[in-house]
């Protein structure tokens, strides 16, 4: 007589009250707090309320919660540039696309976006992530020179530069934004694409 099929497993929760995603959480917050560097396993340890063994269950060392908190905010900046929308349409069209994403990302995932933007490069995991972030950058630059070409963006602005700015715009949400301010998401999203892109459109 065949042996009934197992019942599929509960998803392994690890120490009482604590998975990889709500540690993950616990650090971001914390290497935020005092800085990536400044702040140490032991701290981690005390901010969750567990023994620092009860971490390494979840990770293996610092650095793989540092690598999987930036993840958090790369991996959906890097696909935007895979989007079907940031490769069709107008120049200008895809410009504001990408600019409206990363916005969003932005919004959507500010405590991990905060901690890429403060990184200060002094170990290899924070060199990587710098130089992904610099990336997703290069390809909005391309794009504004490419706008630039088609005639979409004003012919007085140097694109480098003024992608330089846009993204100190962009960025500086991360340091005044709140969740339960007076401004929701899709005011601020409209507020800064009305001053970028309707900046940077070429008049007929």
């Amino acid at each position: 007589m065949p042996t009934a099929p197992k019942a599929p497993s509960a998803p392994r929760r690890g120490r009482p009250g604590y998975d990889q995603e709500s540690v993950l959480t616990v650090a971001v917050a914390v290497f935020n707090r005092h800085g990536y560097d400044a702040t140490s396993m032991g701290m981690l340890a005390e901010e969750l309320g567990v023994s620092k063994s009860a971490i390494y269950h979840h990770v293996p060392s610092k650095g793989d919660l540092l690598r999987l908190a930036l993840d958090e905010a790369l991996i959906p900046l890097e696909a935007i540039g895979e989007d079907q929308r940031a490769t069709t349409g107008t120049s200008i069209q895809r410009l504001e696309f990408m600019l409206r994403s990363t916005i969003r990302v932005l919004l959507e995932r500010q405590p991990s976006v905060t901690l890429l933007l403060r990184l200060r490069g002094n170990t290899e995991i924070e060199r990587q992530a710098l130089e992904r972030r610099r990336a997703v950058d290069r390809r909005v630059t391309h794009l504004m020179i490419t706008a630039q070409q088609d005639g979409k963006v004003r012919a007085d602005v140097e694109p480098r530069t003024t992608t330089r700015l846009m993204f100190g715009m962009i960025n500086s949400l991360v340091e005044w934004y709140r969740p339960d301010g007076p401004a929701t998401p899709q005011e601020v999203e409209e507020n800064a694409i009305a001053m970028i892109v309707d900046g940077l459109r070429a008049r007929d």
